[in-house]
């Protein structure tokens, strides 16, 4: 069963490749195909959901299906950082009622990006979060007020650092470093 996001506009056919999407638009593109709710993956349906993807890209139209996944995308880094606000919360479950099937529709379109290749367009593009109202953070300043010890040293410094939810979510240094 598809998913209704709000009412989608009727758009022109559009050519799309699997590889020219984000992990976050073949969430988005399932969620509103033909996917079953309770769809389950097995051995051998990659050429299954890689319709159902083109399917969803396809009836949502491509700068719809762009928008909609930069707004999850940045929906989920304010989930993460637990500051998101009540505009938020509220536009997330308009575009979205089936959280269940947004949820299996992320889980699925992680397996098939384990297996399928992607541009560096749509990687950037996987790299640009929106937020509905501003950045929950830094209130679209791209600055916060942080506190962090520097290497070696015994005290805190504090002050304005890029914010990491708008200004560059992505950036090595923001990633954890795992010991083997």
């Amino acid at each position: 069963m598809p998913a209704t996001l709000m009412a989608l506009p009727s758009v022109p056919s559009v050519q799309v490749e699997l590889k020219d999407l984000s992990n976050t638009e073949r969430a988005v593109a399932l969620y509103v195909s033909d996917m079953p709710d309770r769809y389950r993956y097995r051995r051998g349906d990659d050429a299954l959901l890689e319709s159902w993807i083109i399917q969803g890209a396809t009836r949502m139209g491509l700068e719809t299906l762009y928008r909609l996944a930069a707004l999850r995308s940045g929906f989920q880094l304010a989930w993460v950082e637990e500051c998101t606000s009540a505009e938020q919360k509220r536009a997330q479950a308009k575009r979205f009622p089936k959280t269940a099937r947004l949820n299996r529709a992320g889980q699925v379109a992680s397996i098939v990006s384990l297996h399928a290749d992607m541009s560096e367009e749509a990687k950037e593009r996987g790299c640009r979060p929106q937020f509905d109202g501003g950045c929950p953070a830094c209130e679209g300043s791209g600055q916060v007020w942080e506190q962090w010890i520097d290497p070696g040293c015994d005290w805190y410094q504090a002050g304005y650092q890029p914010c990491s939810l708008c200004t560059d979510p992505v950036t090595p240094a923001r990633r954890v470093a795992v010991a083997a």
